[in-house]
């Protein structure tokens, strides 16, 4: 299995970005977070494929229907907290 390609290439792209800045807005304040999601994500699925022996390197067809979906699961989980955090932030800050 390789579907832990897509979501490790994500990772480090958002890596990147991150490194390279991006700071502004709403996206950035909370790229953070999106970094560290995928980077676990992407470390657990590697353990776990090799401690059962299913660890392959190229497999296009799992990497577009495992991998493209679980990446857009995880992105849309961030979405969430991120919405959640700043709305609390905001919160916060009009009550001071």
């Amino acid at each position: 299995m390789s579907c832990y390609i897509v979501p490790l290439a994500q990772a480090a792209i958002t890596s990147l970005c991150r490194k390279a800045g991006v700071k502004t807005g709403f996206i950035g304040r909370n790229l953070a977070s999106l970094e560290k999601m995928l980077w676990g994500g992407s470390v657990m699925l590697i353990v776990d494929h090799a401690i059962n022996g299913e660890l392959f390197a190229w497999t296009p067809p799992e990497m577009l229907k495992v991998g493209v979906p679980m990446s857009l699961a995880i992105t849309l989980v961030w979405v969430i907290y991120a919405l959640v955090k700043e709305r609390k932030e905001q919160k916060i800050l009009s009550t001071k």
